[in-house]
Protein backbone atom coordinates (compact mmCIF):
# COMPACT_ATOMS: atom_id res chain seq x y z
CA UNK A 1 0.00 0.00 0.00
CA UNK A 2 1.64 3.35 -1.11
CA UNK A 3 1.86 5.58 1.91
CA UNK A 4 -0.03 9.35 1.73
CA UNK A 5 3.19 11.19 2.23
CA UNK A 6 4.99 9.52 -0.66
CA UNK A 7 1.71 9.69 -2.91
CA UNK A 8 2.08 13.81 -1.59
CA UNK A 9 5.98 13.88 -2.45
CA UNK A 10 5.33 12.20 -5.90
CA UNK A 11 5.73 15.39 -8.35
CA UNK A 12 2.22 15.42 -10.04
CA UNK A 13 0.65 16.26 -13.56
CA UNK A 14 -3.00 18.10 -13.44
CA UNK A 15 -5.03 18.29 -16.51
CA UNK A 16 -8.63 19.27 -15.75
CA UNK A 17 -9.10 21.23 -12.87
CA UNK A 18 -12.01 23.91 -12.36
CA UNK A 19 -10.81 27.21 -10.75
CA UNK A 20 -14.40 27.87 -9.87
CA UNK A 21 -14.91 24.85 -8.67
CA UNK A 22 -11.90 24.50 -6.66
CA UNK A 23 -12.25 27.93 -4.30
CA UNK A 24 -10.87 28.01 -0.47
CA UNK A 25 -13.85 27.88 1.84
CA UNK A 26 -12.36 30.84 3.94
CA UNK A 27 -12.29 32.90 0.28
CA UNK A 28 -15.78 32.06 -0.42
CA UNK A 29 -17.40 33.81 2.55
CA UNK A 30 -15.13 36.49 3.16
CA UNK A 31 -16.43 37.81 -0.21
CA UNK A 32 -19.68 36.58 0.26
CA UNK A 33 -19.35 39.07 3.15
CA UNK A 34 -18.52 41.78 1.11
CA UNK A 35 -21.09 41.81 -1.73
CA UNK A 36 -24.13 39.82 1.22
CA UNK A 37 -24.27 37.04 -0.58
CA UNK A 38 -26.35 34.17 1.30
CA UNK A 39 -24.61 30.85 2.16
CA UNK A 40 -25.77 28.08 3.97
CA UNK A 41 -22.85 27.86 6.48
CA UNK A 42 -20.50 31.45 7.77
CA UNK A 43 -16.99 28.96 8.84
CA UNK A 44 -14.76 27.66 6.51
CA UNK A 45 -14.96 23.60 8.14
CA UNK A 46 -19.15 23.86 8.00
CA UNK A 47 -19.42 25.42 4.60
CA UNK A 48 -16.97 22.61 3.01
CA UNK A 49 -18.85 20.41 4.61
CA UNK A 50 -22.43 21.36 3.05
CA UNK A 51 -21.15 22.04 -0.03
CA UNK A 52 -19.64 18.65 -0.53
CA UNK A 53 -22.89 17.28 1.26
CA UNK A 54 -24.91 18.24 -1.28
CA UNK A 55 -22.83 17.65 -4.03
CA UNK A 56 -23.24 14.01 -3.42
CA UNK A 57 -26.91 13.47 -5.05
CA UNK A 58 -25.99 11.69 -7.92
CA UNK A 59 -26.65 14.64 -10.66
CA UNK A 60 -24.47 16.47 -12.72
CA UNK A 61 -27.25 18.50 -12.75
CA UNK A 62 -27.84 18.98 -9.14
CA UNK A 63 -23.81 18.89 -8.83
CA UNK A 64 -23.63 21.98 -11.11
CA UNK A 65 -26.32 23.86 -8.91
CA UNK A 66 -23.41 24.41 -5.92
CA UNK A 67 -21.54 26.67 -8.38
CA UNK A 68 -24.18 29.43 -7.77
CA UNK A 69 -21.93 30.55 -4.70
CA UNK A 70 -18.68 30.41 -6.59
CA UNK A 71 -19.35 32.16 -9.74
CA UNK A 72 -20.95 34.46 -7.38
CA UNK A 73 -17.77 35.89 -5.61
CA UNK A 74 -15.99 35.52 -8.71
CA UNK A 75 -17.34 38.80 -10.99
CA UNK A 76 -15.16 41.18 -10.11
CA UNK A 77 -11.47 41.80 -12.03
CA UNK A 78 -9.55 41.12 -8.06
CA UNK A 79 -11.70 38.70 -6.98
CA UNK A 80 -10.93 36.82 -9.97
CA UNK A 81 -7.13 37.27 -9.77
CA UNK A 82 -7.08 36.28 -5.99
CA UNK A 83 -9.58 33.30 -6.59
CA UNK A 84 -6.74 32.00 -9.66
CA UNK A 85 -3.43 33.22 -7.62
CA UNK A 86 -4.94 30.67 -4.52
CA UNK A 87 -5.89 27.49 -6.84
CA UNK A 88 -2.09 28.03 -8.20
CA UNK A 89 -0.58 28.03 -4.44
CA UNK A 90 -2.94 25.02 -3.28
CA UNK A 91 -2.26 23.00 -6.35
CA UNK A 92 1.69 23.71 -5.72
CA UNK A 93 1.37 22.48 -1.57
CA UNK A 94 -0.33 19.23 -2.98
CA UNK A 95 3.12 18.57 -5.23
CA UNK A 96 1.57 19.78 -8.15
CA UNK A 97 4.30 21.08 -10.60
CA UNK A 98 2.32 21.17 -14.04
CA UNK A 99 -1.05 22.21 -14.00
CA UNK A 100 -3.87 23.03 -16.53
CA UNK A 101 -6.40 24.27 -15.08
CA UNK A 102 -10.06 26.15 -16.57
CA UNK A 103 -12.98 28.09 -15.88
CA UNK A 104 -15.66 29.66 -18.44
CA UNK A 105 -15.03 33.57 -19.33
CA UNK A 106 -18.61 33.92 -20.06
CA UNK A 107 -19.88 32.83 -16.30
CA UNK A 108 -18.32 35.32 -15.11
CA UNK A 109 -19.07 38.73 -16.59
CA UNK A 110 -22.10 39.24 -14.96
CA UNK A 111 -20.80 42.41 -13.00
CA UNK A 112 -19.85 44.05 -15.86
CA UNK A 113 -16.38 42.37 -17.35
CA UNK A 114 -15.67 41.38 -20.56
CA UNK A 115 -14.66 38.15 -21.81
CA UNK A 116 -11.01 39.03 -22.41
CA UNK A 117 -11.09 40.58 -19.00
CA UNK A 118 -11.80 37.57 -17.37
CA UNK A 119 -8.97 35.90 -18.99
CA UNK A 120 -6.50 38.52 -18.38
CA UNK A 121 -7.78 38.54 -14.62
CA UNK A 122 -7.49 35.25 -14.37
CA UNK A 123 -3.93 35.13 -15.98
CA UNK A 124 -3.16 37.51 -13.97
CA UNK A 125 -3.94 35.72 -10.48
CA UNK A 126 -1.99 32.29 -12.01
CA UNK A 127 1.59 34.38 -12.55
CA UNK A 128 0.68 36.12 -8.81
CA UNK A 129 0.17 32.16 -8.15
CA UNK A 130 3.60 30.71 -9.35
CA UNK A 131 5.45 33.42 -7.63
CA UNK A 132 3.72 33.13 -4.26
CA UNK A 133 4.34 29.23 -4.65
CA UNK A 134 7.74 30.11 -5.61
CA UNK A 135 8.14 31.59 -2.46
CA UNK A 136 6.91 28.60 -0.56
CA UNK A 137 9.36 26.84 -1.82
CA UNK A 138 7.08 25.06 -4.61
CA UNK A 139 7.69 24.99 -8.12
CA UNK A 140 4.35 24.55 -10.14
CA UNK A 141 3.93 25.48 -13.87
CA UNK A 142 0.46 26.54 -14.43
CA UNK A 143 -2.12 27.28 -17.70
CA UNK A 144 -5.59 28.28 -18.66
CA UNK A 145 -7.81 26.62 -20.57
CA UNK A 146 -10.91 28.59 -21.51
CA UNK A 147 -14.58 26.95 -21.62
CA UNK A 148 -17.37 27.80 -23.63
CA UNK A 149 -20.48 26.51 -21.64
CA UNK A 150 -22.16 23.78 -24.14
CA UNK A 151 -25.90 24.95 -23.52
CA UNK A 152 -25.39 28.78 -24.57
CA UNK A 153 -23.91 29.98 -27.95
CA UNK A 154 -21.19 31.62 -27.43
CA UNK A 155 -18.44 29.00 -27.91
CA UNK A 156 -17.23 30.69 -31.36
CA UNK A 157 -17.08 33.87 -29.65
CA UNK A 158 -14.48 32.19 -26.73
CA UNK A 159 -12.56 30.65 -29.42
CA UNK A 160 -12.18 33.31 -31.24
CA UNK A 161 -11.39 34.91 -28.08
CA UNK A 162 -8.48 32.64 -26.82
CA UNK A 163 -6.55 32.70 -30.56
CA UNK A 164 -5.75 36.42 -28.85
CA UNK A 165 -4.77 34.99 -25.70
CA UNK A 166 -2.79 31.57 -27.27
CA UNK A 167 0.66 32.83 -26.17
CA UNK A 168 0.19 34.55 -22.88
CA UNK A 169 -1.11 31.75 -20.92
CA UNK A 170 -4.12 30.12 -22.39
CA UNK A 171 -3.11 26.71 -23.68
CA UNK A 172 -6.58 24.86 -24.39
CA UNK A 173 -10.21 25.42 -25.30
CA UNK A 174 -13.13 22.99 -24.19
CA UNK A 175 -16.60 22.88 -23.58
CA UNK A 176 -18.12 22.06 -20.24
CA UNK A 177 -21.64 21.99 -18.27
CA UNK A 178 -24.45 20.11 -18.68
CA UNK A 179 -23.74 17.65 -20.86
CA UNK A 180 -26.94 15.66 -22.12
CA UNK A 181 -29.30 16.88 -24.53
CA UNK A 182 -26.11 19.48 -25.76
CA UNK A 183 -23.61 17.27 -28.18
CA UNK A 184 -19.94 18.84 -28.87
CA UNK A 185 -21.23 19.01 -32.24
CA UNK A 186 -23.40 21.97 -31.59
CA UNK A 187 -20.70 24.00 -31.23
CA UNK A 188 -18.54 22.77 -34.44
CA UNK A 189 -18.13 26.06 -35.71
CA UNK A 190 -15.53 27.07 -32.86
CA UNK A 191 -13.82 23.24 -32.86
CA UNK A 192 -13.27 23.79 -36.73
CA UNK A 193 -11.30 27.55 -36.10
CA UNK A 194 -9.28 25.98 -33.55
CA UNK A 195 -8.81 23.20 -35.57
CA UNK A 196 -7.89 25.18 -38.38
CA UNK A 197 -5.51 27.38 -36.46
CA UNK A 198 -3.53 24.82 -34.92
CA UNK A 199 -5.02 25.63 -30.98
CA UNK A 200 -5.51 22.22 -29.11
CA UNK A 201 -8.96 21.42 -27.15
CA UNK A 202 -10.42 19.40 -24.74
CA UNK A 203 -14.40 18.17 -24.65
CA UNK A 204 -16.45 17.01 -21.40
CA UNK A 205 -17.33 13.62 -23.01
CA UNK A 206 -19.40 10.72 -21.37
CA UNK A 207 -19.65 11.69 -18.30
CA UNK A 208 -23.39 12.77 -18.06
CA UNK A 209 -24.40 10.98 -21.78
CA UNK A 210 -23.48 7.71 -23.18
CA UNK A 211 -20.59 6.57 -25.15
CA UNK A 212 -22.42 8.57 -28.43
CA UNK A 213 -21.41 11.68 -26.67
CA UNK A 214 -17.69 10.75 -26.91
CA UNK A 215 -18.16 9.32 -30.26
CA UNK A 216 -19.18 13.07 -31.41
CA UNK A 217 -16.49 14.85 -29.58
CA UNK A 218 -13.90 12.23 -31.49
CA UNK A 219 -15.07 11.66 -34.68
CA UNK A 220 -17.04 15.35 -35.41
CA UNK A 221 -15.08 17.43 -33.68
CA UNK A 222 -11.54 15.54 -33.72
CA UNK A 223 -10.92 15.82 -30.22
CA UNK A 224 -7.42 14.24 -28.78
CA UNK A 225 -8.18 14.51 -24.83
CA UNK A 226 -11.33 13.73 -23.22
CA UNK A 227 -12.64 15.06 -19.93
CA UNK A 228 -14.31 12.36 -18.18
CA UNK A 229 -14.76 9.79 -20.54
CA UNK A 230 -16.08 7.04 -18.03
CA UNK A 231 -18.57 5.60 -20.68
CA UNK A 232 -16.14 4.00 -22.38
CA UNK A 233 -16.22 1.39 -20.35
CA UNK A 234 -19.63 0.47 -21.93
CA UNK A 235 -17.46 -0.37 -25.01
CA UNK A 236 -15.84 -3.57 -22.87
CA UNK A 237 -17.54 -6.23 -22.71
CA UNK A 238 -15.76 -7.35 -19.18
CA UNK A 239 -18.03 -10.94 -18.55
CA UNK A 240 -15.61 -13.41 -20.40
CA UNK A 241 -12.04 -14.42 -18.66
CA UNK A 242 -10.50 -11.77 -21.22
CA UNK A 243 -12.09 -8.24 -21.92
CA UNK A 244 -13.36 -7.28 -25.83
CA UNK A 245 -13.01 -4.15 -26.93
CA UNK A 246 -15.72 -2.96 -29.19
CA UNK A 247 -14.10 -0.95 -32.27
CA UNK A 248 -14.60 2.23 -31.05
CA UNK A 249 -12.86 1.24 -27.85
CA UNK A 250 -9.79 -0.04 -29.64
CA UNK A 251 -9.74 3.16 -31.66
CA UNK A 252 -9.33 5.48 -29.01
CA UNK A 253 -6.88 3.06 -27.12
CA UNK A 254 -4.43 2.82 -30.25
CA UNK A 255 -5.16 6.42 -31.15
CA UNK A 256 -3.72 6.88 -27.27
CA UNK A 257 -7.03 9.67 -26.78
CA UNK A 258 -5.79 10.84 -23.03
CA UNK A 259 -9.09 10.11 -21.11
CA UNK A 260 -8.96 13.08 -17.85
CA UNK A 261 -10.49 10.78 -15.15
CA UNK A 262 -11.76 11.75 -12.03
CA UNK A 263 -12.62 9.64 -9.81
CA UNK A 264 -14.59 11.27 -6.58
CA UNK A 265 -16.24 13.91 -8.70
CA UNK A 266 -17.93 10.80 -11.28
CA UNK A 267 -19.30 8.84 -8.16
CA UNK A 268 -21.11 12.54 -7.08
CA UNK A 269 -22.79 12.64 -10.55
CA UNK A 270 -23.82 9.44 -10.76
CA UNK A 271 -20.97 8.50 -13.38
CA UNK A 272 -19.71 5.91 -11.60
CA UNK A 273 -20.51 3.50 -8.37
CA UNK A 274 -17.74 3.37 -6.05
CA UNK A 275 -14.01 3.71 -6.50
CA UNK A 276 -13.86 0.12 -6.47
CA UNK A 277 -15.37 -0.23 -9.70
CA UNK A 278 -14.46 2.91 -11.46
CA UNK A 279 -13.35 2.68 -15.15
CA UNK A 280 -10.00 4.02 -14.81
CA UNK A 281 -8.53 0.64 -13.32
CA UNK A 282 -9.49 -1.30 -16.09
CA UNK A 283 -8.96 1.45 -18.55
CA UNK A 284 -5.41 1.66 -17.17
CA UNK A 285 -4.51 -2.41 -17.09
CA UNK A 286 -5.97 -2.16 -20.86
CA UNK A 287 -3.10 0.43 -21.78
CA UNK A 288 -5.56 2.75 -22.45
CA UNK A 289 -3.86 6.89 -22.12
CA UNK A 290 -5.82 7.98 -18.59
CA UNK A 291 -4.36 10.03 -16.03
CA UNK A 292 -6.54 11.28 -12.53
CA UNK A 293 -7.50 14.94 -11.72
CA UNK A 294 -9.52 16.59 -9.32
CA UNK A 295 -11.96 18.33 -11.43
CA UNK A 296 -13.52 20.52 -8.47
CA UNK A 297 -11.76 20.32 -5.15
CA UNK A 298 -13.87 22.79 -3.21
CA UNK A 299 -17.06 20.51 -4.72
CA UNK A 300 -15.44 16.95 -3.95
CA UNK A 301 -13.42 17.99 -1.01
CA UNK A 302 -10.29 16.38 -2.84
CA UNK A 303 -6.54 17.02 -3.84
CA UNK A 304 -4.49 15.53 -6.46
CA UNK A 305 -2.81 13.23 -3.87
CA UNK A 306 -6.00 12.10 -2.23
CA UNK A 307 -7.34 11.16 -5.69
CA UNK A 308 -4.42 8.78 -6.38
CA UNK A 309 -4.24 7.48 -2.57
CA UNK A 310 -7.76 6.26 -2.74
CA UNK A 311 -7.46 4.63 -6.15
CA UNK A 312 -4.19 3.22 -5.39
CA UNK A 313 -5.06 1.84 -2.34
CA UNK A 314 -8.29 -0.06 -3.88
CA UNK A 315 -6.72 -1.27 -6.71
CA UNK A 316 -3.25 -1.62 -5.79
CA UNK A 317 -1.16 0.73 -7.95
CA UNK A 318 2.11 1.13 -7.84
CA UNK A 319 4.37 4.05 -7.18
CA UNK A 320 5.63 3.22 -10.72
CA UNK A 321 1.69 2.92 -11.72
CA UNK A 322 1.44 6.95 -10.20
CA UNK A 323 4.20 7.47 -12.50
CA UNK A 324 3.19 5.94 -15.50
CA UNK A 325 -0.01 8.06 -15.60
CA UNK A 326 1.64 11.61 -14.50
CA UNK A 327 3.93 11.06 -17.40
CA UNK A 328 1.12 9.91 -19.74
CA UNK A 329 -0.40 13.52 -18.49
CA UNK A 330 2.26 15.30 -19.42
CA UNK A 331 2.84 14.11 -22.53
CA UNK A 332 -1.07 14.88 -23.19
CA UNK A 333 -0.31 18.73 -21.93
CA UNK A 334 -1.62 21.40 -23.90
CA UNK A 335 1.70 23.34 -23.67
CA UNK A 336 3.78 20.64 -25.52
CA UNK A 337 1.99 21.36 -28.47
Amino acid sequence: MLLAKDIAALPKVLLHDHVDGGLRAKTIIEIAQQINLELPAYDPESLQERIFASCNEGSLEKYLKNFDYTIAVMQSYENLVRVSRECVVDLALDGVIYAEVRGAPELFTQGGLSISQVIEATLQGISEGVIEAKSLNRRIETNFIACAMRHTNRSLEVAETVLRYRDKGVVGFDIAGAESGFPASNHRAAFDLLHNQGFPYTIHAGEAAPFESMQDAITNCRAKRIGHGVRLIDEIDLSGDTPRLSDDAKMIRDLQIHLEMAPTSNLQTGAAANYESHPAAVLHDLGFNIALNTDNRLMSNTTLSREYELMSNIHNWTLEDLVEMNAKAQAAAFNTI
